[in-house]
């Protein structure tokens, strides 16, 4: 349940962080009257979400009859969940220190044109975060639970009821966090997520009869990580790790999980900057010995 926790606070900080810069532009700029255009387009988008959320899981549970158009279903899902994580930890690492500025310069476009405009500008800031929140959060519940008992969406909900908190504190100013190093080390722990839900899309390939392999284990631990212990449950809930996964399994998350947190561990590159060439004419002249 740490898993889909961590991604209701990662998802829901980021559409929390992004409605207070919306909510703070407009309060300064004194056009209060459009807050509740802001708060109509975020409610629009929390609901496109949820409908999203649910949509996914009746297909899943109602619409596909056979067991191999589920698990061929879920494994789709999971794949495009890593896509999304993936995309999302990168750009927020990118986008940071950019975000409120070009945020601010969109809601001005918006105000000028009118209240329509302002309600889509907040909805589709918010949409991309609740959109990506439903699928991971869905693929995420299947890989850790096969999608069984309320506890995965109650961690969900606890994880963006306490983004909530943390960015209304943000916005009043009574708490203070370094948000850089925040997202470095969620983002670092989303990229385990990501393997394990990856690694569980493979397994449901193989299920689906899509893959071969599905009895060639990579290897077989169970005497030392009994599946029934604790915290054998607390690593398959959070990483996906488990006692007998196959070749295939491991293969996959190793492939994504040690490039990928290599490449979003190294610091960019910071650009030289340039010496300015030293003309002959400005060149120290030497200093002649007298005669």
């Amino acid at each position: 349940m740490f898993a889909t926790y961590l991604i209701g606070l990662r998802e829901g900080l980021e559409a929390t962080l992004v409605v207070s810069i919306l909510v703070a532009f407009l309060v300064k700029s004194r056009r209060r009257d459009r807050l509740p255009q802001v708060w109509t387009g975020v409610g629009l988008a929390v609901a496109l979400s949820v409908l999203f959320g649910w949509l996914i899981e009746y297909t899943s549970t109602s619409l596909l009859a056979r067991s191999e158009d589920r698990e061929l279903f879920e494994a789709v899902t999971s794949v495009a969940a890593v896509v999304f994580v993936t995309w999302m930890i990168f750009w927020m690492r990118k986008a940071a220190r950019t975000i409120a500025g070009e945020l601010r310069g969109k809601l001005t476009e918006a105000l000028a044109v009118g209240s329509l405009a302002v309600a889509g500008m907040s909805f589709l800031a918010v949409i991309r975060e609740g959109l990506e929140t439903a699928l991971i959060f869905y693929s995420a519940a299947q890989s850790a639970a096969g999608g069984a008992g309320r506890g995965p969406l109650l961690a969900l909900i606890g994880g963006v009821a306490t983004s909530v908190v943390i960015g209304f504190l943000l916005y009043r100013s009574a708490l203070r966090i370094n948000l850089s190093k925040f997202f470095t080390w969620t983002g670092a722990l989303l990229i385990l997520v990501a393997a394990g839900i990856l690694k569980y899309g493979v397994h449901d390939f193989q299920e689906a009869g899509v893959l071969p392999g599905l009895n060639d284990l990579a290897f077989d631990i169970s005497s030392v990580l009994d599946p029934s212990t604790w915290y054998a449950a607390l690593l398959a809930g959070m990483f996906n790790i488990t006692a007998a996964p196959s070749v295939l399994e491991m293969l996959a998350w190793v492939a994504y999980a040690v490039p990928v947190m290599v490449l979003f561990l190294r610091k960019p590159a910071t650009p030289a900057k340039p010496t300015p060439a030293t003309s002959s004419a400005d060149a120290p002249t030497p200093a002649v010995p007298r005669a």
